[in-house]
C-alpha cells in the first residue's frame, strides 16, 4: 500500500455523498458508474471500514461515512480551487459561480448587471440562487452571497459595499386621502404594511430630533416576507410601508411614491459580499465578486446620504 492518500478515491467519495448515487456521481465526474463504485470500495478496502452502506433501493453513509463526508468535500473543494488558481493566472476566468442573493434584490439589482459580466467575461457561468432566507454558504456549495443584513456569523468575510436604508414610503393618492404622519406615534392611525424580514415586523424603531429612540406598534392588512409584493397595494394607496431604499428609488424619483417621516430614520443595514472562510478562491469568483462590488456601489440609491 502506498503511503501517500489516495486523493482520487476521497474525491470520488465525496461526489458520491454529495450526490447520494453512484450513478449521479459518475454522470459530474465525467466517470463511468464502475470506476466510480471501484474507487470508492478501494478506499474502504485501504481504510478498513464502511463508508456507505448498500442495498437495491438505496444508497446511505454509514456513521464513519457522516463524519468524514463534508472533510472530503472540503479536500476536493481546496483541491479544486487550488487548481483553478493556477489556470486562472494564464487563462481568462472561466467555469462557474454560484451566488445566493435575496430575491427582490437579485431581481432589481443583480440581475440586470449580469449581462456587462458576460460581456466582459464570456467563459464565466452564473448560478444565482433567489431566497430570502439566509441559506449556509459552505454546506449550499455557494462562492458567495450577497447579504442585507448585519453579519453575525464570525466565521465568514464581509466585503462592505455600503448601507441600505429602511424609507417610510405611500403613494400620493394615500397621504391624500389619510394625511402624512408627522411623527411616527401618528402611525398608529396608518395602515401599515409589515415585512417579515425586518428584525420586528410589526414593530418599527425610529431615531430621530429627540434623544430617545422610538418604537412603534403597526398594523395593516397585509404583511409579506418579500418586499416587491407589497408594491402594488402601495402604489393603489391601500397603505404605506417601510421598504429598503433600493426597493422604491425609481418610484420615488418618478412620484409615485413619496417618502415620509424624512426627518426620522428607522435602522439601516449593510449590504456586503459574503465569502466562505476559504484562503484561496478562484478568478472567476474575484473577479465576479469586484465586477458587481463596482456596479452596485456606484448605484444610484447607493450614493443617496444616509
Amino acid at each position: 500500500m502506498s503511503n501517500l492518500p489516495d486523493l482520487e478515491a476521497w474525491a470520488i467519495f465525496s461526489r458520491v455523498a454529495d450526490c447520494g448515487s453512484f450513478a449521479r456521481a459518475a454522470i459530474e465526474l465525467g466517470l463511468s458508474t464502475a470506476t466510480v463504485s471501484k474507487a470508492v470500495a478501494r478506499l474502504e478496502h485501504r481504510i478498513g471500514a464502511s463508508l456507505l452502506s448498500r442495498t437495491s433501493h438505496r444508497l446511505a453513509l454509514t456513521t464513519l461515512g457522516h463524519e468524514v463526508a463534508g472533510r472530503a468535500l472540503r479536500l476536493l473543494s481546496d483541491a479544486e480551487t487550488i487548481e483553478a488558481e493556477m489556470l486562472d493566472r494564464t487563462a481568462q476566468p472561466r467555469g462557474l459561480v454560484r451566488m445566493a442573493v435575496p430575491m427582490s434584490f437579485g431581481q432589481q439589482q443583480v440581475a440586470p448587471l449580469l449581462p456587462g459580466l458576460f460581456e466582459r467575461f464570456p467563459e464565466i457561468l452564473v448560478d444565482m440562487h433567489l431566497s430570502d432566507e439566509v441559506v449556509d454558504l459552505v454546506a449550499g456549495g455557494f462562492d458567495f452571497a450577497v447579504r442585507i443584513a448585519r453579519l453575525e456569523n464570525s466565521s465568514l468575510r464581509a466585503r462592505r459595499i455600503c448601507d441600505v436604508r429602511k424609507l417610510v414610503v405611500a403613494s400620493p393618492g394615500y397621504v391624500q386621502a389619510h394625511g402624512a404622519p408627522m411623527h411616527p406615534r401618528d402611525l398608529h392611525h396608518h395602515a401599515c404594511f409589515g415585512y417579515a424580514y425586518l428584525q420586528t415586523a410589526d414593530r418599527w424603531t425610529f431615531t430621530g430630533p429627540g434623544v430617545e429612540p422610538v418604537t412603534v406598534q403597526i398594523a395593516g392588512p397585509l404583511r409579506v416576507n418579500n418586499g416587491e409584493a407589497l408594491m402594488p397595494a402601495l402604489l393603489a394607496g391601500v397603505g404605506l410601508a417601510a421598504l429598503p431604499d433600493f426597493l422604491v428609488w425609481h418610484e420615488l424619483q418618478a412620484g409615485s411614491l413619496v417618502e415620509l417621516l424624512p426627518d426620522w430614520s428607522l435602522p439601516v443595514s449593510p449590504l456586503s459580499l459574503v465569502m466562505p472562510p476559504a484562503a484561496l478562491r478562484p478568478t472567476r469568483v474575484t473577479e465576479t465578486m469586484d465586477f458587481l462590488h463596482r456596479a452596485l456601489s456606484q448605484a444610484p440609491w447607493a450614493l443617496a446620504p444616509v
